[in-house]
C-alpha cells in the first residue's frame, strides 16, 4: 500500500522521441528524418529490460536508479507498449515529417495506446529545430530580390515575407500566408513570382492563382502595376473566348494564369495540368471540406502549394484543417483523425499548445496592430452605436417572438427545428433593419426605424467633415432603399456593390469611390464587398447588421483599414437595444476571446443548439 505523503512524490513514466537530429541537404515532406527512442523514469533513461522487472514486482514501491518510485502496473505496461512499438519503427531506420508531426499532434494515436499524451515527450533533433526556428521567426532567413523590373519597395515586413515564401519553396513545403487583412499578401506573392521568373526564366514553370470572382480586376491591376513584364492571362468566359482546354496556345505564351473558385469545376481540363505553382487568395474559400467547390481546387495538380487568407480559422478549427489539406496534404492527418483529436481538447486543454507547435511553422502571420510590423497605419476606433426600436418595429418583433413560441412547441427536432430557428433569426433582423424590409415593402420611412435615425446622425457629422463611409449589411434587398435613404442625407449620389454587380462593373464602382470626385458613401452586401477590396477613401465603416462572426465582419473593416489609409478609421457596430441583437453581441463578447488563441467560434448556428427555454429569452423582448 503506498502511503498518503508519497502520491505526490513519484515519478512518472514517459516515452521520449527526438526527431531530425542530422543535417539533410533539402527537406520535404518525402524527406525521411533520423529519429531515436528512450525510456525514461523521472527524466533518467532506463531499459527495456530494467522496466519489464518493475513490471514483474508487485504494485507499489519499488526501488531503481537510487530511488524509490511508485509502481501502476497498468500504466506502465501502456508505455512500455508505446516504447517497443516506437523501436519498432526506430528499427525501419527513418521517419516522414508527414508522421513526424502527426506523432507531435497525437502520440498515443500513432503508437495505439490509450496513454494521456504527457506520458510522450516528442522534440525536434537539432538539425530539424534550427529549420523550424527559421521558419517560425523569418528575421534570420537570407534575403532575395525581388527580381528585375519590379515596381515597387517592399516593407521590411514584406520583404521578410518574401524571403520565408521563398524559403519554404526551397524546402518543397507548402505555405499560408496569414497576414492580417491589409498588409498586402498579393505584394509578397508577386514579388515571390517576379523574383523566380526574373532567375528561371521558362523553367520555372506555370503558375495558377485561384481567387473569387470579385478580386480579379483587383490582381490585374497589381500584377500590371508591379511586374509589367510578368505575362499573365485570366482564365474566366469574361477575359478568353476559347476556354476548353483544346487550344494550348495561351498557355504556352503566359507564365501565370488567373481563375476563380467557380471556375475549377467548370473547367475540368486545369485539373490535368501539372501547375509549378497553385496560389490560393481568400483561401478560407476552401475551409469546407466536403463543398464540390473544395474537391475541384484539391483536385489541381501543383509542386508547390501557398494559401493566402487573413482569417485561416473563421469558425471552427476543421477550417484549419481544410487549408493544410490543401498545402499540406497529410500533416494533420485525416479528416476523421483530425475531428477526433479537436473533440478531446476540452478535456486536454494542453492539446492546443501542441497543435500550435504542429502548424507555426507552415503559418506566418503579422497583425497591422503590431507595432513591431507596422508603425504608421492609423488606428482603428470601434464603437457599438445602440439604436432603440420604434413602436411598429416592437410590435413587429413582440408577434414574432409569439409565434416563434408556438412553432417551437409543434416542432420535432433535428433539421426541421433548425430551419425554423434559422429562419426566424433573419427575420428579426429584417425587423431590428426596418419594418419594410420584413414585410416586404418599399416606403422605407425614417421615423419606422430606429437603425435609419441613427444612421442619419452619423452620417451628417461624416458629411460635414466631407470624409467617405462603407456601410455593409447581409441582405441585398435592403442595399437599395439604404442608398437612396443616404443620398437624401448627404445631398450626394453614392455607390452600391452587391453580388449581382457584373464583375467588370466592379473595378469601376471601386474606382469611382476611390478617385478625386466626392462620392460620400458606399452600400456594400457583406459576402461581396467584404474581401479583397482597398477602399481606403472611407475612414468610416458602419455594420449596419451584423454578420456575428468577428473574422467576416474585421475582413470587411479591413476594405479602409490598411495600407494606404491615412486617417483614424471609426467603426461603428449598429446593435438594437433589447434585442436578440444585443444579447447575441453580448454572448460574442466571451466568445471572441478564443480567437487570439487558435479557435475563433462564433457562428449563427451554435443557436440552434439551444433548448426551448434558453431561445425564447434569448429571443424575447427586453426594453
Amino acid at each position: 500500500r503506498i502511503p498518503n505523503w508519497w502520491k505526490n512524490r513519484s515519478d512518472s513514466f514517459k516515452v521520449s522521441v527526438k526527431i531530425g537530429e542530422n543535417n539533410l541537404s533539402r527537406l520535404t515532406f518525402n524527406s525521411l528524418l533520423d529519429f531515436n527512442v528512450e525510456l525514461s523514469l523521472g527524466g533518467e533513461t532506463i531499459t527495456r529490460n530494467e522496466a519489464k522487472r518493475l513490471l514483474a514486482e508487485s504494485e507499489g514501491l519499488a526501488f531503481i536508479k537510487n530511488k524509490w518510485v511508485e509502481i501502476d502496473h497498468d500504466t506502465l505496461r501502456e508505455t512500455l507498449l508505446a516504447y517497443e512499438r516506437a523501436q519498432s519503427l526506430s528499427k525501419e531506420g527513418a521517419m516522414s515529417l508527414v508522421e513526424a508531426m502527426r506523432l507531435e499532434l497525437n502520440a498515443g494515436k500513432v503508437f495505439a495506446v490509450s496513454s494521456d499524451a504527457h506520458e510522450f515527450e516528442i522534440s525536434n533533433g537539432a538539425w530539424l529545430q534550427t529549420v523550424f526556428s527559421n521558419l517560425v521567426c523569418p528575421d534570420s532567413l537570407p534575403a532575395i530580390t525581388c527580381g528585375k523590373n519590379f515596381k515597387a519597395e517592399l516593407r521590411a515586413y514584406q520583404a521578410k515575407g518574401l524571403n520565408w515564401l521563398y524559403y519554404m519553396r526551397s524546402l518543397g513545403l507548402g505555405a499560408c500566408l496569414a497576414d492580417d487583412m491589409g498588409l498586402g499578401k498579393t505584394i509578397q506573392i508577386i514579388a515571390l513570382l517576379n523574383h523566380l521568373y526574373s532567375s528561371h526564366g521558362k523553367d520555372t514553370g506555370k503558375a495558377l492563382i485561384v481567387i473569387p470572382a470579385t478580386l480579379i480586376g483587383n490582381w490585374m491591376s497589381e500584377l500590371k502595376r508591379f511586374a509589367p513584364h510578368l505575362a499573365c492571362c485570366v482564365i474566366h468566359p469574361m477575359e478568353h473566348d476559347n476556354l476548353d482546354g483544346t487550344d494550348t496556345g495561351f498557355i504556352d505564351a503566359n507564365a501565370v494564369f488567373i481563375t476563380t473558385y467557380g471556375m475549377i469545376a467548370r473547367y475540368e481540363w486545369l485539373s490535368n495540368l501539372h501547375w509549378e505553382y497553385l496560389i490560393l487568395d481568400e483561401a478560407q474559400m476552401i475551409k469546407n471540406p466536403h463543398t464540390k467547390q473544395t474537391k475541384a481546387v484539391k483536385r489541381l495538380k501543383a509542386a508547390h502549394r501557398i494559401a493566402m487568407t487573413g482569417t485561416p480559422i473563421e469558425n471552427r478549427l476543421s477550417d484549419l484543417w481544410s487549408i493544410f489539406d490543401f498545402i499540406n496534404p497529410g500533416l494533420l492527418g485525416s479528416a476523421k483523425e483530425f475531428t477526433g483529436f479537436t473533440k478531446g481538447l476540452k478535456d486536454s486543454p494542453h492539446g492546443y499548445a501542441r497543435l500550435k507547435k504542429v502548424v507555426s511553422p507552415f503559418i506566418l502571420r503579422r497583425l497591422k496592430t503590431d507595432k513591431a510590423v507596422i508603425t504608421d497605419l492609423p488606428e482603428k476606433i470601434e464603437m457599438k452605436t445602440y439604436a432603440a426600436l420604434s413602436k411598429k418595429q416592437a410590435v413587429l418583433y413582440s408577434a414574432l417572438v409569439d409565434d416563434l413560441s408556438r412553432s417551437l412547441e409543434k416542432a420535432k427536432e433535428g433539421i426541421q427545428r433548425k430551419g425554423l430557428l434559422l429562419a426566424a433569426l433573419l427575420k428579426f433582423k429584417q425587423i431590428c433593419n426596418h419594418p419594410d424590409q420584413y414585410l416586404g415593402q418599399k416606403a422605407y420611412i425614417e421615423p419606422e426605424s430606429g437603425k435609419f435615425a441613427r444612421l442619419r446622425e452619423i452620417c451628417e457629422t461624416i458629411g460635414e467633415k466631407r470624409e467617405r463611409a462603407l456601410v455593409f449589411t447581409q441582405f441585398k434587398e435592403i442595399t437599395a432603399a439604404l442608398a437612396d435613404y443616404l443620398e437624401g442625407v448627404f445631398g450626394h449620389k453614392g455607390l452600391v456593390l452587391h453580388g449581382e454587380v457584373a464583375v467588370k462593373k466592379r473595378k469601376e464602382v471601386v474606382d469611382a469611390f476611390q478617385g478625386h470626385a466626392y462620392v460620400p458613401f458606399m452600400v456594400l452586401s457583406i459576402k461581396a464587398g467584404g474581401v479583397g477590396l482597398n477602399l481606403t477613401a472611407a475612414n468610416h465603416v458602419i455594420h449596419f447588421d451584423r454578420w456575428w462572426n468577428p473574422a467576416v465582419e474585421n475582413q470587411a473593416t479591413d476594405r479602409a483599414f490598411r495600407i494606404g489609409q491615412k486617417k483614424n478609421v471609426v467603426v461603428h457596430k449598429f446593435i438594437t437595444k433589447g434585442t436578440i441583437e444585443e444579447k447575441i453581441d453580448l454572448m460574442i463578447e466571451d466568445k471572441i476571446k478564443l480567437a487570439s488563441d487558435i479557435l475563433p467560434d462564433s457562428q449563427e448556428n451554435w443557436i440552434t443548439e439551444m433548448n426551448n427555454e434558453e431561445l425564447l429569452n434569448l429571443f424575447a423582448l427586453s426594453v
